[in-house]
């Protein structure tokens, strides 16, 4: 029999499969009242990608002849990226999907309120990071304009940094993607210790504020359609998926200044989800399936995706504490805290919103899919996907415009 242990070790399913399992499991463990429960794929994601990465791709950088895992592993970055957006994709379709059938209700009472957030939370993690460069000068700007994205967890931000300095070269484009890498994992951190944490700072009932959320659903329910929840159309959950994307794709010149604005595969997914959702059955299609099958979907492509972005993002994040990137990382985890907790103050003490709501949007504003999955297991509902989704749009456009800025703002 012929096995080789190092092919088998450092392949990206095996890989993938060893942090979710054991990311799960810790997941279980009780540290008084607080458990990691699925977020605990993120945190063995992050160990499991530093440590191969350390010992089986690090050596063969620049090497010539290398072997073909040690190949495999530089050029994926330890897990391919089209696992990312697979996993991204079938979770916030699911997702839409089971919080679809209130949404002109919630829109309609909370529509500018989401809008108001979704500038909000990423102005004030511009703020941030604009003070900081002032009064710390010596930083490198590119890798700062990274870090700004990578903090509130923005590929389309991502996109519009690299774009902007695409005209310095590539050297530049790659100290965007550094900063957007070690800025990337503390940025998911603080949401998901957020949304676990501040309803017992704050001293919300998750309980009292998930019946009284459902109570408004109920009053303004007496004129809506029954919901049709007979079975599980996998046809029209992969329609969704394809809509979505090709929405996703889809860019929108806005001027010489901020030039194209696009919603990303996520965006585009979740748009097309709560859209379809909503509608329910469009010809043979039907779009209103099982909470359950829908439930399965959501739970493991959130598992997943959180060990994706762990090893993708592991050797970076962990490697930085130790040369000279830790300031970044500090850096991350203010920028991302400040930022949704601004975000907070002004949605739970001035609009005033439900926590259900608001703990959606506040993740939506941060543009934080792995916060989504960690908001809808500790409100337990899927109603705070309605919060994200009609936060989100507003938080992309923010994130493109002020990624844009913070270049052209003197230091």
């Amino acid at each position: 029999m012929d096995f080789n242990v190092l092919d088998f070790i450092t392949n990206q399913f095996v890989l993938l499969f060893f942090a979710v399992v054991t990311g799960l499991l810790l997941g279980k463990v009780r540290f008084g009242k607080f458990c990691l429960g699925t977020s605990g794929s993120l945190f063995t994601g992050i160990i499991t990608g530093w440590f191969i990465y350390l010992m089986y791709a690090v050596p063969y950088e620049g090497a010539n002849n290398i072997p073909q895992y040690a190949s495999q592993l530089l050029f994926n970055n330890v897990i391919s990226k089209d696992f990312f957006l697979l996993t991204l994709m079938l979770f916030v379709a699911s997702v839409g999907l089971l919080a679809s059938k209130d949404l002109d209700k919630v829109i309609k009472k909370y529509g500018l309120k989401f809008l108001v957030l979704g500038f909000i939370v990423p102005f004030t993690g511009a703020g941030v990071i604009y003070l900081f460069v002032k009064y710390f000068p010596g930083q490198n700007p590119f890798a700062i304009s990274g870090l700004y994205t990578g903090a509130l967890t923005s590929s389309p931000g991502l996109a519009a940094a690299i774009e902007t300095v695409s005209h310095s070269g590539e050297k530049a484009e790659a100290l965007v993607g550094f900063g957007h890498a070690v800025g990337y994992s503390p940025g998911v951190i603080v949401v998901i210790l957020f949304i676990q944490f501040i309803p017992r700072i704050a001293k919300i009932d998750v309980a009292k504020e998930r019946s009284l959320f459902n109570k408004m659903l109920l009053d303004d329910n007496s004129n809506s359609k029954k919901e049709d929840n007979a079975g599980f159309d996998v046809i029209a959950f992969v329609f969704v998926c394809l809509a979505g994307y090709f929405l996703g794709s889809l860019k929108i010149y806005l001027g010489p200044v901020i030039k194209y604005f696009s919603l990303g595969a996520t965006g585009g997914v979740l748009i097309a989800a709560l859209l379809f959702g909503y509608r329910g059955r469009i010809g043979r299609f039907n779009f209103r399936m099982n909470r359950d099958v829908l439930s399965a979907i959501r739970d493991l492509s959130l598992a997943l995706f959180l060990a994706i972005v762990g090893l993708r993002y592991g050797y970076t994040t962990i490697n930085s504490l130790t040369t000279g990137g830790a300031i970044l990382l500090l850096l991350s985890f203010i920028c991302a805290a400040i930022s949704i907790i601004s975000g907070f103050l002004i949605g739970r003490y001035i609009f005033k919103l439900n926590w259900i709501l608001l703990a959606g949007s506040l993740c939506g504003a941060m543009t934080s899919t792995p916060g989504l999955g960690i908001a809808i297991d500790a409100t337990a509902s899927d109603d705070v996907a309605i919060g994200y989704g009609a936060a989100y749009p507003f938080a992309l456009f923010g994130m493109v415009i002020f990624t844009i800025i913070l270049h052209t703002l003197p230091a």
